[in-house]
Parts: C-alpha cells; structure tokens; sequence
C-alpha cells in the first residue's frame, strides 16, 4: 500500500525532485510501465537478445561502443507519439532519466550514452521517420526520427526544384541537427535549417503533446537551435522549403602549396562570405593541400564569370564546373543513384573527434604558412571552413540560440580519424587547437553545438540539478548571449532538470537571477 502511494504521489506532483540512481526495483517498475503503456516488442531491455543490434543501429563511432561505456537501461523504438508520451510518464514516475537519439551522430555520443554512471533510458526515434510535403504551401512535416538523406530525397521527389538548407551528411537525424541550428551549403542564401522551421511537436517534461501555440514562442525559440536533450522530445517539425534551379553548378579544385594555396586561402576569408548568396565555397584543408568546393544556384557559365570577377585568384574555369540536380550535389557525383541518400548504414571501423572554432578577423597568409605545418605532422586530421555572410549577417544573434550570425566570416571544423591506437592522433588534434586560440573569436572562444566536444566544458550537478554556473562555462561558448534566455526557458519548461545530459541546458533558478 505504502509503494502505491508513492506512485501515486509522484504521479500528481511531478515537478518533485527525482531519484537520482534508481534502485533495482523503481528501475523494474520503469520497464513494467513501458510494457504496460506499448507494446513490448518496442521496449528493449540490457539483456533481451535484440538490444545491442538495436543500442548499435546508429552508433557512429567505435570509442562510445566499449566494454565500459555507460549503456542505458533500456531503448524504447516509439511508433507513436503515445509511446513517447508514456515512456517521459514512466520515467518520471520512476526516477528514470530519458535520452533521446534520432540519427546517433552526435559527436560526443550522449543520445545514447553517459560519460558518467547513471541509470538511464534512450527514446531511439528510427520509427518515427515520415515526410509529408504540402506543395501547395512548398512546406513539409518532417519527423525526427528522418534523416537529412530520407528528407532531400522526398521533397525531390515530389519537386526537383523545390529543396530544404540543411547540412550535407545524408545519414544525420533530423532531431538532433535541427535541434543544434543546422549549417549546411545554403545557408548564405536561405539560413540554417532551424530559420526555416514553422511548426513543431514536442512531448514536454510532463508527458504533454504541445505544437506551437501549445508550447509558447519561448519554447519553440529554445528548440530551434538550443540543443538536443534539454527541453523535452521533438517529434516532428513543419518546415518552409525553397527554390532551387533544375540544374546547379558545382566544382571541386583542389591547390597545393606549389600552386598558391595559401595565398588563394588567404583570399578566401576575405571573398567567400561577400561572393553573391547564390554561391558558396567551403575548403577542406588536409595534408598539403586546400580543396575548395563549390555550390552555385545557376549556370557554370554564370558561375564562371562570376568567379572570374569576384575570385579570379582561384583560376576557375568551365572545365572544373559540373551542372546536375541539387539532390546530386548532396549525393555527390551524377554517377551514384540518388536512391543512396535513403541508406542509413553504420560502421564501426573508425574513430574520431571533432572540435569547432569561428573566426571573424582573417588569418594572416604568415599564419597559414604556420597553420599547414601542422598538417605535415604525424597523427594530423583536416579541417573544414564554411563561410557565413549573405544572409547569415542579415538575421540578428537573438533571432534563435544559434548566435554566430553578423561579423562570422567563417566557422571551423576540426576533424580526426584514427584505427587502432589513437594517441598521436588525438594529441595533435589537442595541441593544434590549442595553437589556434590566437586566431579565432575570443571572449568567449565560440563553438557549434552541432559539433559537440565534452573538452569545453561539462555540467556539474548539485541537488539533482545541473548547475547554472558549471553550464555557463561551455555554454557561452555555444550560445553567447543567448544562453542566459535558455537557461531561464529551462527552468520555466523543466525546472527539475528531468531532461538533462553532461551539455544540457541547465535552469536558471531564482537565486541566480
């Protein structure tokens, strides 16, 4: 009678502080609730013969599949937003924390991991995978549990010339890069992913199922943008598409040093965020050599004049230019089915760790020459540089938590790959970043959330709630200025910090207003 009770008193007063490590029987009780409330074939449970098939369906990286990584108690594979809704009641009731993953990229591995030991459960999203395209309205409904890849190729399908900004990797969730703000190649056109997003439907931390007008604009501010895993569990999101010519024009040329890449690099940070909104040029940089990549929203021979005018330093002409379909371009080459964006296959193989910097006073070509010594060195990985500009200075910092807007001339990815034995790897990777500190914004040294890296900081927790202070440290790296209002949005949406990892938003309470 006594155990009744509490459940029943939990259950009325959800916003009461939880069980910080659940016992072997709330834990019990919390997979009895998930059984009662779904089917059971959706609950997978440490133990039952399916649940490393399922834990590792979308791991991206070998280094979060270990003998000691903190695995959850159990994966729910929701088929339904119900399934959702009573999966967030039964946690709360139980004291079992949920995580929530959609396409598993996350770079540190905390929708399906803990870099601490906790008990905790994982929402894997995979079902709920549907688009619905409005051509009328040139809007779709996205689910979370949808890759980019499933979300070009429907929106083609129904119109090659209508397309949505976002990121290039087919294989992302849609959840998550929505979620952290989501750059891609037209951005300088049409803004991230998120400045596109209309709509939403969210399962808060009461087990609600609120759309827009349900959650309130500050809430729906905070989704788009403010990180995956703080706010409670985005379904689905409405989204405006865009315009896109049957035909893009596109180039990859690659420069060695004996071919002037550093002085066409040096050049680069000062055109690739004023060329035209239609054209955007990112560069990969590895070993010795800088490869510039092109996507234009028009003709190769507009492309070609344009080049010749605005960035003749690159020496492009119409043999390095390519015409075919957006959905090539994302796919790669016009020689690959497009069909391929619609494959969700994983691998194991390789380990990484990515870092991101963003720099709003270019680099002196002296500190190039520096910068490509480092990329001669043994464990040396490679860096991307996206420009921003166009449109990106156009939209104000606090339009969304996304804050890198006006003045970014660039962002940096830093990215290392490594078999076996990673140290060297790893120890360039640190000490290079390092070198760069004098190069990139200060105050704070900003960073992409979408690129997430647990070295910058993580949240210390006091009285089962992470603490303002400890978020503050990675936080303003990630959202500047905005942090604060997400903060304060946490503490009015999930003032108990039910919906919390090692970067989630911690609440503003009142004593530190």
């Amino acid at each position: 009678m006594l155990k009744g009770f509490a459940t029943a008193f939990l259950a009325s007063f959800l916003s009461c502080h939880l069980i910080s490590v659940p016992s072997q029987a709330s834990s019990d009780d919390f997979l009895q609730c998930l059984r009662e409330k779904m089917p059971s074939e959706l609950v997978h449970a440490q133990g039952s013969s399916d649940f490393t098939a399922v834990l590792v369906s979308s791991i991206r990286n070998p280094k979060f599949f270990t003998d000691t990584t903190v695995r959850p108690l159990c994966i729910v594979t929701p088929t339904d937003a119900s399934h959702v809704q009573a999966a967030v009641r039964c946690g709360r009731w139980h004291g079992v924390r949920l995580r929530v993953r959609s396409g598993g990229h996350d770079y540190e591995g905390l929708s399906y991991r803990s870099a601490r030991p906790e008990v905790f459960a994982v929402v894997d999203l995979a079902n709920l995978r549907a688009v619905s395209v409005n051509k009328f309205e040139s809007t779709a409904w996205v689910d979370s549990g949808a890759t980019i890849g499933e979300l070009y190729y429907t929106i083609a399908k129904h119109n090659p010339q209508i397309a949505f900004p976002a990121g290039l990797c087919p294989t992302m969730g849609v959840g998550g890069h929505f979620s952290g703000g989501g750059i891609g190649m037209m951005m300088r056109k049409h803004g991230l992913a998120i400045d596109k997003v209309l709509d939403a439907k969210l399962v808060n931390a009461n087990g609600d199922l609120l759309d827009r007008a349900g959650m309130g604009e500050d809430l729906f501010w905070a989704i788009r943008g403010g990180g995956g895993g703080s706010f409670g569990i985005v379904l689905s999101w409405k989204v405006q598409l865009v315009h896109v010519p049957s035909a893009v024009a596109v180039f990859k040329i690659p420069k060695t040093l004996d071919q002037g890449a550093i002085d066409i690099l040096t050049r680069w940070q000062v055109v690739g965020p004023l060329l035209p909104r239609d054209l955007t040029i990112r560069v990969i940089v590895q070993g010795q050599q800088a490869l510039f990549q092109a996507l234009y929203l028009g003709t190769c021979r507009s492309l070609v004049a344009t080049m010749g005018y605005q960035f003749r330093e690159l020496n492009m002409t119409s043999a390095d230019c390519q015409s075919m379909t957006w959905l090539q371009f994302v796919v790669g080459n016009t020689d690959t089915p497009v069909e391929a964006l619609l494959s969700r296959n994983t691998s194991l193989s390789t380990f990484t760790k990515n870092k991101s910097d963003y720099v709003r006073t270019a680099i002196s070509k002296d500190v190039w020459r520096n910068i490509f010594s480092w990329f001669a060195m043994n464990g040396a990985g490679m860096i991307i540089l996206e420009p921003h500009g166009g449109s990106m200075d156009s939209i104000h910092t606090a339009a969304t938590p996304y804050p890198h807007r006006s003045g970014v001339l660039y962002n940096i990815q830093y990215v290392v790959f490594w078999q076996g034995d990673g140290t060297a790897t790893t120890t360039w990777l640190g000490n290079f970043y390092d070198f760069m500190a004098n190069y990139v914004s200060k105050n704070p040294r900003e960073a992409y959330v979408n690129y997430r890296d647990l070295d910058i900081g993580q949240n210390v927790v006091m009285d089962d709630v992470s603490t303002f202070d400890s978020g503050k440290v990675w936080g303003e790296q990630y959202f500047m200025s905005n942090f604060e209002r997400l903060a304060s949005v946490k503490a009015a949406v999930d003032p108990t910090d039910y919906f919390r990892n090692e970067q989630s938003i911690p609440p503003l309470l009142q004593e530190h207003r």
